[in-house]
């Protein structure tokens, strides 16, 4: 959009008392017109300024859109989105005032080195112009339609600093080089605007629209991730922090970017082929003899750790009442001890795999498997995973010559993605914790409530954003 694509952004109505300027005045300091503009109005406009009639390829002239519209219509304020210069029509001459800065903040948020690195240090409350208090980040997204999943994965990672500080500062993304044609950096600089606006501490309504950014995701997706239907946030998850990493210009074995970073941990994978469980015991012995057989090891990095949860059945109590099952957190994390061996079956051959650790990222993702696909339907796991908030400590499932590599092995809980009801017609919510005032805020879509930390605990994670503690880190969860 050049500068001669304007657009209005108030289609407020105006009175006929003012008079013409002159219209060889093309810059002028003072509109008549400014105290029309409806800053509620235009909060809500916002959503779908994407779509207003506006984005005229025809400029201001006489014959344009925009110059037709201000006249039948008396509409005279109209802002051009790619520059953030206002002009009034059909005097066809530039406003510059100070009282529209914080309009044009709303659009394009900016901030300082300073305020970043301050970020997590603040407590206070910002007012929006509509009287609502919020707290910058704890920002409620909009469900257009069924994009749920989505907005509980957008607000987790928004809420993981070093990733949130990079994406607040455009210059550390902008110049990134893509291929010709290429549309996959859409979704970095998408996302980079919707952080903006999550942590805008002067936004106009205690919400945001994630339009926009999803818009991104379904073309960039080529359809797998919709608004309209019901995704899994795990799957959403995966193709996301893979595409960013592929965006931002990383490759799978050499660079690395702001996202291999902060959650790329990597592991040894043991795997020993099995015999055919049918075949008779003394095949089976010959059989181990061979190369084919014999435990072969492979490093393998990873974004994030699947935890696999026992299919216990559910109980009925003496009052027939459903007891739902419960396992420790440890429990399922003796997946990657070293010593735990899983058997995987595929079409033809079986398998038995054990894993261990041999980096932990500063940032570590758990997702819990509770979800089961057959060839008819998809189960799901309502086993409750009993954790604690903070002080979860990795160290044993590191192999032992790595371990003196990392000084820090101990883990505190910052996001919480829940998943409520049946598989496919559930609902997303997401636990966050705010690090300037240590408290924990349930998000669901736009509400936005605080929740006691034990109350997190009784909740279907369904995924779960740990941070590293470093020796500098005050635990100040409140109630950990």
């Amino acid at each position: 959009m050049g500068e001669n694509c304007a657009l209005t952004v108030y289609p407020h109505v105006l009175s006929s008392q003012y008079g013409r300027f002159d219209p060889e005045d093309r810059r002028s300091r003072h509109c008549p017109y400014l105290d029309t503009i409806n800053r509620s109005f235009f909060s809500i406009q916002l959503l779908h300024v994407a779509v207003l009639p506006f984005v005229l390829s025809a400029g201001r002239g006489l014959k344009s859109h925009a110059y037709i519209h201000s006249v039948q219509f008396s509409h005279h304020v109209f802002l051009n989105l790619h520059t953030l210069k206002f002009y009034c029509l059909p005097d066809n001459y530039e406003i510059i005032d100070s009282s529209l800065e914080d309009i044009t903040y709303v659009l394009k948020p900016t901030f300082t080195k300073q305020q970043i690195a301050n970020m997590d240090k603040q407590a206070k409350l910002s007012r929006a112009y509509d009287g609502t208090t919020y707290l910058p980040g704890i920002v409620g997204l909009n469900n257009i339609k069924a994009n749920d999943y989505a907005n509980a994965i957008l607000q987790a990672l928004s809420n993981v600093p070093p990733l949130r500080n990079y994406f607040l500062e455009e210059e550390n993304y902008k110049n990134i080089k893509r291929p010709p044609g290429d549309i996959m950096f859409l979704l970095v600089q998408r996302f980079g605007e919707l952080m903006r606006k999550l942590w805008n501490p002067r936004n106009f309504k205690a919400h945001v629209s994630p339009h926009e950014m999803l818009q991104a995701v379904v073309l960039c997706s080529k359809k797998t991730f919709q608004i309209t239907k019901q995704g899994d946030g795990v799957d959403f998850l995966s193709w996301f922090l893979n595409a960013f990493h592929s965006a931002l210009g990383g490759t799978k074995k050499k660079k690395k970017t702001i996202m291999t970073d902060v959650f790329q941990g990597s592991m040894r994978i043991f795997t020993k082929k099995l015999p055919h469980p049918d075949l008779p015991a003394e095949e089976k012995e010959q059989l181990l003899q061979n190369d084919e057989y014999q435990e072969k090891m492979v490093e393998s990095t990873f974004m994030y750790l699947t935890l696999d949860i026992p299919t216990a059945p559910l109980y009925k109590d003496e009052k027939e009442q459903l007891i739902i099952p419960q396992v420790p957190l440890f429990n399922i994390l003796a997946k990657f001890n070293g010593i735990t061996e899983k058997e995987y079956k595929t079409y033809k051959e079986n398998f038995l795999k054990r894993f261990q650790l041999t980096k932990l990222p500063p940032y570590l993702i758990f997702c819990i498997k509770r979800f089961t696909k057959n060839n008819f339907f998809v189960e799901k796991n309502p086993t409750i995973v009993n954790f604690p908030i903070t002080n979860v400590d990795l160290r044993e499932y590191l192999s032992e010559e790595v371990q003196a590599m990392h000084k820090n092995t101990t883990y505190d809980l910052i996001a919480n993605i829940v998943h409520d009801g049946k598989p496919a017609e559930g609902s997303y919510r997401i636990h966050v914790l705010h690090h300037g005032t240590g408290k924990w805020y349930e998000l669901q879509d736009l509400q936005v409530t605080d929740i006691l930390p034990q109350m997190i605990t009784l909740s279907e994670a369904y995924i779960q954003i740990w941070k590293r503690r470093d020796d500098d880190d005050e635990t100040k969860q409140q109630g950990a």
